[in-house]
């Protein structure tokens, strides 16, 4: 998600940017559980691609290109082959592997060279007679090693070098320093990657969300319950280098901001026979202001929460004027164009938000109008009127959130 939103925003400012996700289809894991069903790893990697396929799309995941680890074989053995012929590669009973003494600045990526708590264990190579504790397994007798599928993916596509490499903050050590290592022996030229993201881990009740744990909801899950853009904003309302708590009551805040986004889109569109004809400059530049804030944000190291803290601070500034009738039609243009390019980047805004009744929403705007005022007798008085309409009013940090009871 983080790294479809950044993708998304770099074309948003004219970067010419090739966008490739590697799909892991030879895998140990996946022989096995293959084996375990009595069914071809191909195929059973296959039925597995699609369906993440169909999550990514549900979740409006459209800017990577995927290249299957499957279809470059060739590319794979190259790199083996070249890693041999330097002597930087030697064979054992059970494949070729990666000599670490030959590499000296393995680690320069984490800072350590040391298997810890939250590295991806399983993907460590174990034989007693490695000639280092380090060494990686780059061809198993008749397969790829896991560490080689991505070097060999991105050398094909972009050289030797290339400008940014993410992925989840377990990969950087061992398989980022692996990469570095591999890439970096063949082609002799540093750096392989000039700037590593490393998004944090989901986090459920103190403990990283996964498999080993237990404790996870799969994306195909959340989305019976919640709308890809609640699922979106929730995921990118943290940093993404920072973890992220999953909770109930986390959903429920995106899905209130997330209908907030919309529910303020809406009224652009709804008021617009009502506002006034003449430019308004002090909105306009409160709109540009806005605008630029936001993409600043986005500039500083992919912030977005500081970029929803932006629209949110827009919202509410401009909100009132909105309720009083004070708005222009030129300065809700700009809005409306503004509100369209965030949503191109970031997918957080719903645009078939179910339609409330014109009652209900002349209600919710009165109650608004009161709220501003202070006038918390009438407020409060308006919300039970909304509610014995049928609607339910729960009032998030991100505005009220209304919802058929």
């Amino acid at each position: 998600m983080v790294f479809d939103a950044f993708a998304k925003y770099l074309r948003s400012t004219g970067v010419d940017l090739e966008y490739i996700m590697n799909i892991t289809d030879i895998d140990d894991k996946i022989i096995a559980r293959a084996k375990e069903q009595g069914r071809e790893p191909a195929e059973f990697a296959k039925e597995w691609e699609e369906k993440f396929y169909e999550d990514a799309k549900a979740l409006g995941i459209t800017a990577p290109v995927y290249k299957r680890a499957m279809d470059h074989v060739p590319e794979i053995q190259s790199q083996v082959q070249r890693l041999r012929d330097k002597g930087i590669a030697y064979e054992l009973e059970d494949g070729t592997y990666f000599d670490l003494s030959k590499f000296p600045d393995y680690g320069k990526l984490s800072g350590r060279t040391d298997i810890q708590g939250d590295d991806a264990v399983s993907r460590i190579d174990e034989n007693p007679n490695k000639r280092n504790p380090g060494d990686f397994c780059i061809w198993k007798k008749d397969r790829p090693g896991w560490h080689i599928e991505d070097t060999a993916i991105t050398e094909k596509y972009f050289g030797p070098q290339y400008d940014i490499h993410g992925g989840g903050a377990d990969l950087k050590f061992p398989h980022h320093e692996a990469e570095i290592a591999i890439m970096e022996s063949i082609s002799g030229l540093v750096p392989f990657v000039k700037k590593w993201m490393h998004a944090g881990f989901l986090i459920n009740k103190g403990k990283r969300m996964g498999k080993s744990n237990a404790n996870f909801m799969t994306a195909r899950e959340a989305l019976q319950i919640y709308s890809k853009e609640t699922l979106r904003f929730y995921l990118l309302s943290s940093h993404y280098r920072s973890p992220l708590d999953y909770s109930e009551d986390n959903l429920k805040q995106a899905e209130a901001a997330t209908s907030r986004l919309a529910e303020f889109v809406n009224k652009i569109n709804r008021f617009e026979d009502e506002m006034l004809k003449d430019p308004n400059p002090a909105i306009a530049m409160m709109i540009d202001q806005g605008e630029k804030d936001f993409y600043e944000a986005l500039e500083n190291d992919f912030n977005t929460p500081q970029a929803f803290a932006v629209l949110f601070d827009l919202i509410k500034n401009l909100n009132p004027l909105m309720t009083k009738r004070k708005f222009d039609r030129p300065s809700a243009a700009l809005l409306l164009a503004f509100f369209k390019s965030v949503n191109e980047i970031l997918g957080i805004i719903p645009t078939d938000l179910p339609s409330l009744p014109k009652t209900v929403e002349m209600m919710l705007d009165q109650r608004e109008r009161a709220r501003q005022d202070k006038n918390y007798d009438l407020a409060d008085k308006v919300r039970k009127q909304i509610e014995e309409s049928g609607y339910r009013v729960d009032d998030t940090g991100y505005g009220p959130l209304v919802k058929k009871k």
